[in-house]
């Protein structure tokens, strides 16, 4: 398992880093897109669907990505675009969560495929506008993701004693929850610092949300988003326990599936769009 997981990484690292340095938006935008049409195959199969149907939602998740596209909503999207997906994760997944994993399959099929194929070409538009921003500005987007799951895990592992969602994910605590949220600030603090040492102010999601919002505004910023990237984890591990599956697909070895691995990323770039609109 760890050798498939060593070696998946590396195959992914060697497809991801040429395509975030091409001078070009466009090799990112068609990975991310074709990685999100994947999503969109194992969120039609977490959700009964399989063969062409299954199929067909990969290429339904494309083609909105493609209207988007043509839109100019791949390079800036309006404002309200972003705080409507951003106010619709919030409220709509406080709804799911609070029902739980028993509610879910109640809801019709058709809604949630409607659902799981509108928040993967919304990720993928916002990810493709991340890039537009600059390279700076979504590495400090990937990264304040990245480090509040790394933190929270081994914040769990070391301090876990409350558990955040027991019939959801047994394993999440707040106080993992927690260190993720302080492991976040640490990171934009030691980002800011570097940027602004190097002469780069500006140009990071963390010294943005500083200069438009103040520290303290800043502070809970990222305290939310912290808290939008434990929700859409918490949301897609509702969807797998319902379905009675373990991991969303078995496209990556060893890691699972497209939306074990963007999950949290889903509804915190679209927020990251909509404060970076302020």
């Amino acid at each position: 398992m760890l050798i498939q997981r060593i070696i998946t990484a590396l195959v992914l690292l060697a497809l991801l880093l040429p395509a975030l340095v091409a001078d070009s938006p466009w090799p990112f935008a068609l990975l991310t897109l074709a990685l999100l049409g994947a999503g969109g195959w194992e969120w039609a199969r977490l959700n009964g669907w399989h063969g062409v149907q299954a199929w067909a939602t990969g290429g339904g998740v494309v083609a909105l990505c493609g209207l988007g596209a043509w839109a100019g909503w791949a390079q800036q999207a309006p404002a309200v675009v972003w705080w409507a997906a951003t106010i619709c994760w919030a409220l709509g997944g406080s709804v799911g969560l609070r029902s739980g994993p028993e509610a879910w399959p109640h809801l019709p099929r058709t809604a949630r495929w409607l659902i799981g194929v509108v928040v993967l070409a919304a990720a993928w538009l916002a990810f493709s506008a991340a890039r537009s921003q600059g390279l700076n500005f979504l590495l400090s987007a990937l990264c304040l993701v990245w480090m509040s799951d790394i933190a929270a895990y081994f914040g769990g592992k070391t301090w876990g004693r409350h558990k955040l969602a027991v019939t959801i994910s047994p394993g999440k605590t707040w106080e993992g929850a927690l260190t993720g949220a302080v492991g976040v600030g640490l990171l934009a603090l030691a980002w800011v610092g570097i940027e602004r040492w190097q002469g780069w102010a500006g140009s990071s999601l963390f010294d943005r949300l500083w200069q438009s919002l103040g520290s303290v505004g800043a502070v809970l910023a990222l305290a939310a988003l912290v808290a939008l990237g434990i929700m859409g984890d918490l949301l897609e591990s509702l969807a797998k326990r319902a379905a009675g599956m373990k991991d969303s697909s078995g496209l990556l070895p060893g890691h699972g599936g497209v939306l074990d691995r963007v999950d949290a990323l889903l509804p915190v770039l679209p927020a990251v769009m909509a404060l970076a609109s302020l």
